[in-house]
């Protein structure tokens, strides 16, 4: 069993924060759809990283941002950039999500990195952590396709969008949009029935 829990990004965090913290790709994107949710919310954010650009403009949008990254580095960055953001460094796998309901989730780069049996349940898993009418907002191409991940070189896999949507509607969810960003990041934006 893989001792990483952080798929690789533990060993390139420090790569990884500052390629990241020069780039504001899905900034833009992720600002939009903050824009429909109710100001002040809680929102949970799945492997954040070190919280720039997604968490910076969800905390400076108004949000209680709650974030989980099991890369401890990337974890310690956010820490010091948002020390009043409430984080823990763990693997959303075993994560108890703070053992609260959020108002939407969101998960910019994350769950593609996870297999295909660990994406389905993380998808259920955040379904049971949202009230009804919760937001999950998620990243992973619209084909189905499988490529190495370009920071650590590991296995991604996209189910496709086609999936996505079924896995979605199994675990109580309506896909309501889907769009990309700048970088040709692929969005799946999710309300919960």
């Amino acid at each position: 069993m893989n001792a990483d829990r952080s798929n690789g990004y533990e060993v390139y965090a420090n790569e990884f924060a500052a390629a990241r913290g020069r780039s504001t790709i899905g900034a833009e994107t992720v600002g939009r759809w903050a824009a429909t949710l109710s100001p002040g919310g809680d929102i949970l954010e799945l492997g954040c990283g070190n919280g720039v650009p997604i968490s910076k403009v969800l905390i400076d949008g108004g949000f209680n941002v709650f974030a989980i990254d099991a890369s401890p580095t990337l974890v310690a960055e956010f820490r010091e950039r948002f020390p009043n953001a409430k984080s823990v460094c763990e693997a959303v796998e075993n994560s108890n999500f703070f053992d609260r309901k959020f108002d939407a989730v969101i998960a910019v780069g994350l769950i593609f990195l996870l297999p295909e049996d660990g994406q389905r349940q993380i998808i259920q898993k955040v379904a049971a952590t949202m009230a009804n009418g919760g937001r999950f907002l998620f990243t992973s191409p619209s084909q189905a396709v499988e490529w190495e991940d370009v920071v650590t070189g590991t296995r991604s896999v996209s189910l496709g969008a086609a999936a996505y949507k079924t896995i979605l509607s199994a675990a109580g969810f309506d896909l309501t949009a889907e769009y990309e960003d700048e970088g040709g990041n692929h969005y799946h934006d999710a309300i919960l029935r």
